[in-house]
């Protein structure tokens, strides 16, 4: 019979903790030890013919562990496969080393026992505790409990093999599975094992071993284990590999395992002492394993609920709150947090307990900790929210008022993250059943505060905060749940009249005999009584005095429920107003850099209309500005795409129930309410929109039809708004469907340009400008054009537009008209030069004709002005055979037509659309010249498919056989073809040329051109304000010169000092805007004629209208950062305007320096120049010019370029006039860092100089 192993648990843990290779096995299985220092013959099959006896001997009886050959057979096989990671494994030793073998020596490196009889160990180990722990249950049901010292020594050997096997377990599951080796001997053996290993998973092996432990430790150890130390390293045994498992992410992750897990240690903890313990390996574990945070509060938990064992919780946080991070140390304060906040929503009565230790962590310096108390005091007050009443303490309000004081202080958390935490916190809250009114009512005055947090995170989560305290406001138990102001308010006023009316009544009788009722009782006890002298009350007086009670208790409850309710109403209007004030900036934040702030902005804005709150309409109306975020990114992507469903949410999703019909109509009537009061650039944007939601198919077709009923009808009680929102969002619309407006052409023929387009003129005016949808007058770069739609000049249409310029009206509503038809002639006439000669002869004889009976010569000069040019069939301008030019108005004729003042306005309106007529027909021209290039490439592109050879003009062509069978178009088609063909051989710089030199010398100094006759009369005008005072008129007169100057340089060259004149004197400011953006078109036409005179523009930055002041800021904006001008030493006037008065204009500037800066270092290289003419300018106080400078400073962002400029600035110290000046040098060094002690030293210097002076 084999002998017993005198097994010492204390001497075999502390050699397996040091080197679980240094346990002696002698008396192993013989073919195991030879396997020690031959690898090769250390095979599964070897490993089953050892552990197969040994299987049956437990089998048998556990105690058959203690038998030696068994217990060093296991111990042996274990050492085969290394308990510690790759990172944390010895290096390799001697040789000499009495316990390293070959096959120990590989074993230190890798797991070299299979996986397969890894678990078949492991599974001999479960199963052979199982079977003790049954055995010992039997014993203590029967009893029986002699023999407790040899079951302690079964249980300890089976325990500490069982915590080996794991530990190999982990290492062998952590292990990558090894390639298969190139080479036979000892590598083969190992990649053929590793191979079948890569399907292994002992998660299920390891459930039932924790399962085993669970059950062996519910029995009665104090019987076995006799002492506490005993005990406590028995228990070791058990914990230490559930600790090491839980150390792993990937075993955390499973639920079954960590249950199991949580199991061991909660029955270890309650019921053997391992509370200590836990509570340093809890530490540990938070302080190295951040995954571990969670799972270590659910722990607690578990206990505390399942095991009503709160103290290792209370403990466990008492130790927390005294802990102390290094300041380096990043992982421990983050999960510490994590842990802490999971365990306060879990368990929040056991945390509540120790909160007064944890508020200790408030003061920490790392913010993560802070962001955990920030959570606990959330998670409390949701836990003492949702108390019973009658369950409550008496200190249950302060604890909450405490908490929420807690929350609010951190609004003002020097921590970015510590503010978004507090509103996150307070926007979880809000969920609540209990409303806390006047608590939401801070966080919403905070929230609104926080909006102008530098953080954009801040700023997000308040956005949030405030979106989330209206869709769950506590004011919707009377009247519905709407923020309406206006409403509110009036209820308001009405509560109080009812309050005012209700006058406290009389005092009655029974009143008064009530208060004597109230005297002390104790004087009734007197010896000496007074008799009441009074009458008794009859019975009628009685019942009145009855019935005033009655009446008086009845008001006094009317006059409570009316308090209640004013006190309520003001409630909702103090919220209401803390939201209009904070939606302004939430507007602002529309145009934010951060593009999750802006999605949030435009989510507030859908749930404040959703609320009928009034700014929601300002709001949503600045929300169309960003469909112009750029989208090459998929932040911009987001924006856009989150702005097209936000505005199909509030205006193109009908209610339900409604069915198609009725819905058409709710969603057209919103399309057209999107126009009210809309401004230019709003409505571009509406429709960058529109087209957009078009192109995705996002607008029913039977939506459109309903719009063409809404333009279309006739009857007299549909407003004019209502008309002109429909045809505006038609065109819109037809900007991706031409078709829309192509199919209603008719209709528009009715009402745009019919009778009620001339009523209307802004309904003709968006007529024009639908109809030019139907003709795309944009194409891609390099793309083929597409057919458009052009109309001959007789066809209705054209004609009926033509007819719409001669229309009699004072209003200004007419130049608007007037742009759009000329316009829309350009874009669908075949022929829009000789339309336009037209449409000018007819208005310059309506404009003449009011003086043509008392002077008939004037007929003449009116026929003259008007006379005919030659058009050929392409549309171009013949030069040749025109008629004899007609001599030019004399200045009397002139007079006398200004001094009429139908005449005035008559000829204002003709000079406009002759101004406009000139530029569209410049424009008309580089159409030519492209269509011209697109012909000739694509004929060149056909010849040399068709043949290799160049085609010479007259050369016999394939075509020119078939003529005879042709039809006339066809052989008409055939001559314009060919006639292309001798045009091929043109150079497009010579037709370029040719052009060029209809625009210069043609079209304004041409002996037959129309447009000639009216240069000398505009300029005429221009020059006399005094013969021609009508305000208007000169107005007019000199946009139409601008416009003329934009034609030809030489016009341009020759008017230039009038016009420059006018821009200085004009008393009016649209004059003077319209010239600045005159002047910016010709920079860009004739810039060698405008660089000179930059000047007068940049003077206009400093204009007493702040109309002309924005025109030039965005019109200098524009020629600088597109390059068309020089900049000199101008950019100063520009950063002056960074601290203007005008909001509108400071952004401007600032966003100008900002774009002006990503262009090659600009701002760097103007810095001295600028520096230099504001700090020469008087009028600049030193406040805003200190404000301008640093703004600029802040652009130097290179070290090499902030030392230059130091350099530069710095001789300026010694150079200074007075005190201001030198104040003015020292700021800006202050502001760059230079790290020049030489300069830091002139400044030192100076300053002394500087007050010795003074």
């Amino acid at each position: 019979m084999a002998h017993s192993s005198d097994f010492d648990v204390n001497a075999s843990l502390k050699s397996y903790l040091e080197d679980p290779q240094s346990i002696l096995t002698p008396d192993a299985d013989p073919a195991l030890l030879d396997c020690e220092n031959d690898a090769d013959s250390f095979t599964p099959g070897l490993i089953n013919s050892v552990l197969n006896p040994v299987a049956e001997a437990i089998g048998e009886s556990p105690e058959a562990i203690l038998q030696a050959v068994n217990l060093d057979s296991l111990q042996f096989l274990c050492k085969c496969a290394p308990t510690l990671p790759p990172d944390q494994r010895p290096q390799l030793v001697s040789r000499s080393a009495v316990t390293d073998g070959d096959l120990f020596a590989l074993s230190r490196q890798t797991s070299y026992i299979p996986a397969a009889s890894l678990g078949r160990l492991l599974d001999l180990l479960i199963s052979g505790l199982g079977a003790e722990a049954e055995t010992i249950h039997h014993e203590e049901a029967d009893g029986e409990g002699e023999e407790s010292a040899h079951h302690k020594q079964v249980l300890e050997a089976f325990a500490l093999l069982l915590q080996w096997c794991i530990a190999a377990v982990e290492t062998k599951s952590a292990e990558k599975p090894s390639a298969p080796a190139a080479r036979g001997g000892k590598k083969a053996v190992k990649g053929k094992a590793g191979g079948k290993d890569g399907s292994w998973d002992p998660t299920t092996q390891l459930q039932i071993a924790m399962e085993t432990m669970a059950k062996v430790m519910k029995l009665k150890l104090a019987r076995i284990f006799v002492t506490t130390s005993e005990r406590d390293t028995f228990i070791g045994l058990f914990t230490r590999p559930v600790y090491l498992l839980l150390e792993s992410e990937t075993r955390v992750k499973s639920t079954a395992i960590r249950m199991h897990a949580f199991k061991v240690l909660c029955v270890a903890i309650k019921h053997h002492g391992h509370a200590y313990g836990a509570q340093t390996s809890i530490i540990q574990n938070l302080t190295y394993f951040e995954h571990l945070a969670e799972p270590m509060a659910e722990l607690l938990n578990i206990l505390a609920e399942q095991y009503d064992y709160a103290q290792l919780a209370e403990e466990v946080m008492k130790e927390l709150s005294n802990k102390e991070f290094a300041a380096n140390d990043t992982k421990g304060p983050k999960s510490v947090s994590t842990f802490v906040a999971r365990l306060s929503e879990l368990a929040p009565r056991v945390v509540q307990k120790q909160i007064a230790s944890l508020a200790k962590l408030l003061e920490s310096e790392n913010y993560t900790l802070r962001c955990a108390i920030i959570e606990v005091c959330g998670n409390l007050i949701g836990m003492l929210s949702k108390i019973e009443e009658g369950n409550r303490s008496e200190n249950h309000k302060g604890q909450i008022n405490a908490f929420f004081d807690v929350l609010e202080e951190r609004f003002l958390d020097v921590n970015p993250y510590c503010r978004v935490r507090a509103i996150q916190v307070f926007t979880k809250l809000c969920d609540l059943e209990t409303k806390f009114p006047k608590r939401r009512q801070a966080a919403a005055e905070l929230a609104a505060r926080s909006l102008e947090d530098k953080s954009s995170n801040v700023r997000r989560n308040a956005i949030k905060l405030l979106g989330k305290l209206i869709g769950t406001h506590p004011f919707a138990v009377m009247h519905g749940g709407l923020l309406n102001y206006t409403e509110w308010s009036a209820r308001l006023e009405a509560c109080e009249a009812e309050l005012n009316a209700l006058e406290p009544p009389a005092e009655t009788g029974l009143a008064e005999i009530e208060a004597e009722a109230t005297v002390d009782e104790n004087l009734l006890d007197d010896a000496t009584q007074v008799q009441d002298d009074r009458p008794p009350m009859t019975e009628a007086q009685q019942v009145a005095a009855f019935q005033k009670a009655q009446e008086e208790a009845a008001t006094a409850e009317a006059l409570s429920k009316l308090q209640l309710t004013r006190r309520y109403y003001i409630e909702a209007m103090k919220f209401i107003e803390t939201l209009h004030e904070a939606s302004p900036r939430i507007v602002q934040l529309l145009g934010s850099k951060n593009k999750s702030e802006i999605i949030e902005a435009m989510d507030f804005f859908v749930m404040a209309d959703a609320y009928s709150l009034e700014p929601a309409k300002i709001g949503i109306r600045r929300m169309l500005r960003l469909i112009w975020t750029k989208g090459n990114s998929d932040e911009g992507k987001g924006v856009q795409s989150h702005l097209i469903e936000s505005y199909r949410g509030l205006f193109f999703h009908a209610p339900d129930n409604f069915n198609a019909n009725d819905a058409a109509n709710y969603v057209a009537r919103n399309m057209i309410s999107l126009t009210f009061g809309a401004s230019p650039a709003e409505l571009t944007s509406l429709e960058q929109l529109l087209a957009t939601m078009m192109k995705e198919k996002a607008v029913n077709a039977l939506v459109i039809d309903k719009l063409w009923q809404v333009y279309g009808v006739q009857k007299r009680e549909i407003s004019k708004q209502q008309r002109r929102g429909a045809i505006i969002v038609l065109g819109m619309l037809a900007l991706s469907d031409p078709e829309i407006v192509v199919k209603e052409m008719e209709t528009c023929l009715r009402i745009g340009l019919g009778s009620i387009g001339r009523k209307d003129l802004l309904v003709a005016r968006y007529t024009c400008i639908a109809l030019m949808r139907m003709t795309e007058s944009k194409q891609a770069k390099g793309a083929e054009a597409k057919p458009s739609i052009r109309l001959p000049n007789d066809h209705a249409v054209i004609s009926r537009l033509a007819a719409l310029v001669e229309v009699q009206s004072e209003s200004k509503d007419w130049y608007g008209l007037a742009e759009q038809v000329v316009g829309a002639i350009y874009a669908l006439s075949k022929h829009p030069d000789v339309k336009c000669s037209e449409v000018l002869r007819r208005k310059t004889r309506a404009v003449f004709s009011a003086t043509a009976k008392q002077a008939p010569a004037k007929k003449e000069v009116a026929n003259a002005i008007v006379g005919t040019s030659q058009i050929d069939e392409d549309g171009d301008v013949e030069m040749s055979d025109l008629p004899t030019p007609p001599p030019e108005p004399t200045e009397v004729e002139e007079e006398e037509v200004a001094t009429a003042p139908e005449s005035a306005t008559g000829l204002c309106q003709l000079l406009f659309v002759v101004g406009h007529v000139a530029l569209k027909q410049i424009v008309h021209l580089e159409m030519i010249e492209q269509d011209f290039k697109r012909r000739k490439a694509l004929k060149e592109k056909a010849a040399d498919a068709a043949s290799p050879t160049k085609k010479t003009p007259g050369a016999k062509t394939p075509a020119a056989g078939r003529k005879s069978t042709m039809s006339k178009e066809e052989k008409a088609a055939q001559e314009a073809e060919e006639e292309l063909d001798l045009m091929a051989g043109t150079n497009e710089d010579d037709f370029a040329d040719a052009i060029a030199h209809i625009r210069e010398r043609e079209l304004l100094y041409g002996p037959s051109s129309l447009l000639a006759n009216f240069g000398p009369l505009v300029k005429e005008i221009c020059s006399n304000n005094t013969a021609y005072p009508s305000a208007e008129l000169q107005a007019q007169a000199a946009l139409c010169m601008a416009k003329l100057m934009c034609v030809s340089s030489e016009f341009c060259e020759a008017n230039l000092s009038l016009l420059i004149t006018i821009l200085e004197r004009s008393p009016s400011a649209t004059t003077r805007s319209n010239l600045v953006v005159a002047l910016g078109d010709m920079a860009v036409c004739f810039n060698h004629l405008i660089d000179e005179n930059t000047d007068f523009l940049y003077r206009r930055l400093s204009d007493s209208s702040l109309q002309v002041k924005r025109t030039c800021l965005m019109t200098l904006t524009f020629l600088i950062l597109a390059g068309q001008v020089k900049v000199k030493g101008q950019l100063g006037e520009m950063a002056k305007l960074v601290e203007d008065s005008d909001e509108r204009v400071r952004d401007m500037s600032r966003t100008f320096f900002a774009e002006l800066a990503g262009k090659d270092n600009a701002v760097y290289n103007h810095f001295v120049d600028m520096f230099s003419l504001l700090s020469s300018d008087e009028s600049l106080d030193e406040d805003r010019f200190r404000r301008v400078i640093k703004f600029l400073a802040s652009f130097i962002e290179k070290d090499k370029h902030a030392k230059q400029l130091a350099s530069k600035l710095a001789p300026r110290l010694a150079r200074a006039g007075n005190e201001r000046q030198w104040n003015d040098v020292a700021f800006a060094l202050g502001l760059l860092p230079h790290k020049s002690e030489e300069i830091a030293k002139m400044v030192g210097e100076g300053c002394r100089v500087v007050e010795a002076s003074a």
